[in-house]
């Protein structure tokens, strides 16, 4: 067969380099487990040994396909088996250890971590030990900004081919560039997200927090995962300091990363004219007023601590974070639907964040309100602006087509979900909730609740929902459509 329409050898030989890194990333969490002396030194350790040693065993058969150019229709394929390798790779410390030994909640805790949804089937996490503790809040950090970005960040092995898993795995539509080689813009976007990290957790240590817990709590704050060290999440610690520094950077890891960058430059006014971060930031205020005083009426809060946990819960989830302090469907039908809706939502385009994202539901708005004008003026060519730019016609018809799919796919999970047995609102948040990425849903999974009393059919619809979520719905729809197999 001339020029095979998938290149097996190039495919598998990228695919090894991820899962090299991620045995080695498995290195710090072996750590602390000999440091805390705990009885998943040796798990670690054969998961780490395994991992590298397929990865390894991979590069080598496939060594010759290493300078190979790496092309599109590959890109989406590397990138899909790449998060389901490391999904599998990655739930091995849980079912060596006997911490989640069933292969099913193992593997949905995997992709839930590396997914940043940070949905969990676990009723006792403080009785994990702490290497594997520490291991299920890497896989968030690892997924939050994406290892296949921090492979093109170390590995020239990936060259030209790079911008292809870039854009493949980039979450959300964005048009600034930080640096015209996408390699140099995955070690800047790498750098911000390493920073960010460090700061968080010297300044969680300095509000009283103890080392360990502080590192897991930033990593998963800033890769907007919402993994806890504690099963009452953030609420076990009971102080609005922190709560006041997580919030903080729980926004910042929702908003775009190039602004993020441009901040960090000294560039300020990028803020101000950026339309998606001025609606971000008022869809947070505005759901906070909104929120508060209904809250207030519906509970037994004063006014204050309405403020307080309606401001942490609504950037949590608007930022598909997913921690709690509260449990919002204790709060009326109102507010429970509120918390449903922003499941779609997300944050801003280029952050770690899941969900739709904010600047298409923005374009979404004004193409709507744009009818209307059409409707009066029929003839007339209106455009829709952006960052006072027109938005070209190709995006518009990419973003509808998106939408499109966005419900088709919530729509087609929630009916299998149904079928498997679950009750129509389980079924309903809990595929929405793992589309977006954001982690509790409503009812029976709601903040206080976990996901173990799903079946185990149902674990693996969610899990792969999951990626399609992570991966912005076409890197793996593109998958099943026979245009990607068809040679062209």
């Amino acid at each position: 067969m001339k020029n095979a329409l998938i290149r097996k050898n190039v495919i598998a030989n990228v695919v090894s380099s991820i899962v090299i890194i991620m045995g080695i990333l498995m290195i710090p969490a072996l750590g602390f487990s000999f440091y805390y002396d705990e009885y998943d030194k040796m798990p670690l350790l054969y998961s780490i040994l395994i991992t590298l040693t397929i990865g390894v065993t991979l590069r080598i058969v496939t060594h010759q396909a290493k300078d190979a150019e790496i092309k599109k229709r590959d890109g989406y394929l590397i990138v899909t088996l790449s998060w389901v390798s490391m999904a599998i790779f990655g739930a091995l410390p849980y079912v060596l250890s006997g911490a989640i030994p069933d292969i099913s909640n193992a593997f949905f805790e995997s992709m839930s971590g590396l997914t940043t949804t940070g949905a969990t089937i676990l009723d006792d996490i403080e009785s994990l030990p702490h290497g594997i503790l520490f291991w299920r809040s890497m896989t968030q950090w690892i997924g939050g900004m994406g290892i296949i970005v921090l492979t093109i960040a170390i590995l020239p092995m990936l060259g030209i081919g790079g911008m292809e898993l870039f854009v493949a795995e980039a979450p959300g539509p964005t048009k600034d560039k930080i640096h015209p080689r996408i390699k140099e813009t995955a070690k800047r976007l790498w750098f911000i997200y390493l920073i960010l990290t460090i700061t968080e957790t010297i300044i969680l240590m300095f509000c009283g927090m103890n080392f360990y817990d502080a590192i897991n709590h930033s990593l998963t704050t800033n890769s907007t995962g919402g993994f806890s060290t504690k099963q009452d999440s953030i609420a076990a610690f009971n102080s609005p300091l922190i709560e006041m520094v997580i919030m903080f950077f729980m926004f910042v890891a929702g908003t775009n990363f190039t602004l993020l960058y441009f901040g960090f430059k000294g560039k300020f006014n990028k803020f101000w004219n950026n339309d998606e971060f001025k609606w971000y930031l008022g869809a947070v205020l505005g759901l906070i007023v909104i929120l508060t005083p209904i809250i207030f009426m519906e509970s037994d809060l004063s006014i204050m601590e309405s403020l307080r946990a309606v401001s942490f819960q609504v950037v949590s989830i608007i930022t598909t974070t997913g921690y709690a302090t509260a449990d919002y469907t204790t709060w009326g039908p109102l507010a429970t639907f509120v918390f449903f809706l922003l499941l779609f939502s997300g944050a801003s385009a280029g952050s770690t964040s899941g969900g739709i994202k904010i600047v298409r539901i923005v374009i979404l708005m004004k193409n709507g309100f744009l009818e209307f004008k059409k409707r009066l003026h029929p003839s007339a060519v209106i455009p829709i602006y952006l960052n006072k730019q027109a938005v070209p016609s190709n995006i518009i018809y990419n973003l509808l087509a998106f939408i499109f799919l966005y419900l088709f796919i919530f729509t087609l999970g929630a009916l299998i979900m149904t079928a498997l047995g679950e009750t129509f609102d389980v079924a309903l948040s809990s595929v929405a909730t793992s589309l977006g990425n954001v982690g509790p849903g409503i009812a029976e999974i709601g903040p206080a609740n976990t996901f173990s009393a799903i079946s185990d059919p149902g674990k693996w619809v969610l899990s792969f929902l999951m990626l399609f979520g992570r991966l912005e719905l076409f890197t793996v729809a593109l998958l099943f459509t026979p245009y990607y197999w068809r040679r062209n």
